[in-house]
């Protein structure tokens, strides 16, 4: 909340900090803007993502397939493409196997869709486990499955790094395992054939950031690369590494940045689009090219839908789709799925939020732990992301799960959620994940001890920085540096995400000319200029309570991401509000 002099209170915005980004030696950036020719503002913004050279930002600015990495220098890989060599020269079965969200989905259907030609009818399979009977990664169900199915092989996806014990009982039934996983390993490494993960130690592979379905892509490569299959035939399944690169919120830096952009320029066109991303596209709504955020937002949470309120297999149908009719069939029952999603976590998010309300130790601690036995496990990780954005401190979100309280943890930035977890771990049965998210299990009696200690630990180790949410800021600009062919080198950088994400300027005093009006429920829709010359446009989705001040004249500075905005065939420079902090 934040409070202004005049003693009034804006009650639907936190207090944000605005972090500016680390500038690096003027003298580079002022070399990188004269062989580029273009402002030290956008070299400045260049160099903060490692991008201080002239190569550098050709490379940066215009991928190329041709930079991808040798797929051989992964750890195994030979052994893996000569394990799928030898099944398919001796007919074995084959079990595509992989997880229930959206990466492990696309991870199936790329390699699925890869491998179908090269098998014969009955040879393939593909297996996704259900999230409530089997729970995360490969599963003892699946393998007996396997077994009784006759498969010999099992290639798993965006699984399986943490499964030494169940590749350990598969070997026991006369089934090999490749793995293709991007998680962190522990140390007991599974015994397969090949264990693909370039985070394993030593791992050789430069590239640590890969998706889980990244990892099955340099499969694919590498088999095609020994085969004198054309690598065409690999880059034809970009657009679902793509997806998977967009949802699982890895970085879009060096690798998984080339196959990102030539991702969207499949889903894109020229050409036709896969039918089950042309069903989802029409479903949610988007008519033009689509960006990595438009992609998380109108595809992930729909794919994701089939596995948190039913079967995942759905999505996986729905990507293979080879006709629109095929494709809408599954994505309509899809998108029933997440508007059944959006129900339940909306109304699980008003009871969370009205409980911290209600509870003056909840309402005045530094995490959140709510349980309730019948919130739905599927959509608990998104209520813990929901109840963040009103408390912004540490939450765990617990249900009830085969007698147990399973739940999902999230945390704010800088604050190591598996960590806190990890020192409450003798009140836990298991959990995993990683700095900012993780899941757990434990005794439903143990609940009221470990939100104490969990509590405890939190208010130890968090800072006060940390409980405040931060906006990462590129550069401070006036509103007359904001022209189209600034806005055109931005543009370039694109596509933005993690480790790229879309560059955030402030610009300092500035007021409406007198424009400014409350548009939709509570948007604000301004007119900005400084120091009385070159207005721009402003849009402030949220910031309606902020009307009062701004239409008295009030000046202030904004921080904001610069955006194309067109309306009725006419297309203009905007500015997206991040935030707005008022200086009377």
């Amino acid at each position: 909340m934040t409070t202004f002099a005049s003693g009034l209170f804006v009650k639907q915005h936190m207090e944000k900090r605005w972090v500016y980004n680390k500038s690096v030696a003027p003298e580079a950036i002022n070399q990188l803007a004269e062989s580029l020719r273009i402002s030290t503002t956008l070299a400045d913004v260049l160099c903060q993502r490692s991008i201080c050279t002239f190569e550098e930002a050709k490379a940066f600015f215009r991928p190329s397939l041709l930079d991808l990495h040798d797929p051989f220098l992964m750890k195994d890989m030979q052994l893996a493409v000569d394990r799928i060599v030898e099944a398919l020269h001796r007919s074995e079965r084959i079990l595509v196997y992989g997880d229930y969200d959206v990466d492990g989905t696309t991870s199936v259907a790329l390699m699925y869709s890869f491998l179908h030609s090269l098998t014969q009818p009955g040879q393939l399979e593909y297996y996704i486990p259900d999230r409530y009977k089997e729970g995360y990664g490969v599963s003892t169900q699946g393998i007996d499955y396997a077994a009784e199915q006759g498969f010999s092989l099992i290639i798993s996806l965006d699984c399986g790094i943490k499964s030494a014990d169940k590749v350990a009982y598969a070997r026991s039934l006369g089934i090999d395992f490749i793995i293709c996983d991007h998680h962190l390993p522990d140390e007991d490494i599974p015994q397969a054939v090949a264990v693909l993960d370039p985070k394993q130690i030593d791992c050789p592979y430069p590239y640590k950031e890969l998706s889980g379905c990244g990892v099955g892509f340099k499969l694919i490569q590498a088999f095609c690369f020994q085969q004198g299959i054309p690598q065409e035939e690999a880059f034809k399944l970009l657009d679902l590494l793509v997806v998977s690169i967009a949802a699982d919120i890895v970085p879009i830096t060096g690798e998984n940045r080339i196959l990102a952009y030539f991702g969207l320029q499949l889903i894109n066109g020229p050409g036709p689009l896969r039918p089950g991303l042309a069903a989802l596209k029409e479903l949610a709504g988007i008519t033009g090219d689509m960006d990595i955020t438009s992609v998380v937002f109108g595809f992930a949470p729909r794919i994701n839908a089939a596995g948190r309120m039913g079967d995942a297999k759905r999505s996986v149908r729905m990507l293979l789709a080879q006709t629109k009719a095929e494709a809408f069939e599954m994505a309509d029952i899809i998108n029933e799925s997440n508007k059944e999603r959006r129900d339940k976590d909306s109304n699980i998010t008003k009871e969370a939020l009205q409980m911290i309300a209600e509870d003056e130790f909840l309402r005045n601690a530094n995490s959140t732990v709510l349980y309730k036995e019948n919130w739905h496990k599927g959509v608990i990780g998104i209520v813990a992301s929901r109840c963040i954005d009103h408390y912004y401190r540490p939450t765990i979100i617990l249900t009830q799960s085969n007698g147990k309280a399973s739940g999902s943890a999230r945390s704010v930035h800088g604050f190591n959620v598996h960590d806190a977890i990890e020192s409450c771990s003798d009140l836990l049965d298991q959990f995993g994940g990683h700095m900012y998210a993780a899941g757990l299990t434990l005794p439903v009696e143990n609940v009221p001890a470990f939100r104490q200690r969990f509590e405890e630990v939190v208010s130890r180790t968090i800072t006060e920085d940390q409980k405040i949410p931060q906006i990462e800021v590129d550069a401070k600009i006036r509103l007359n540096q904001i022209t189209q062919n600034f806005y055109n080198i931005v543009k370039q950088m694109e596509p933005f995400g993690p480790g790229n994400m879309k560059p955030v300027f402030v610009s300092e005093c500035v007021y409406d000319t007198g424009a400014v009006r409350v548009v939709g429920d509570s948007h604000l829709k301004l007119r900005l200029t400084q120091d009385g010359f070159y207005d721009i446009d402003a849009i402030g989705f949220g910031f309606g309570d902020y009307f009062k001040f701004i239409s008295k004249g009030i000046p202030f500075d904004v921080c904001y991401t610069i955006e194309e905005n067109e309306f009725r065939g006419n297309v203009t420079l905007q500015l997206r509000i991040k935030d707005i902090r008022m200086l009377k």
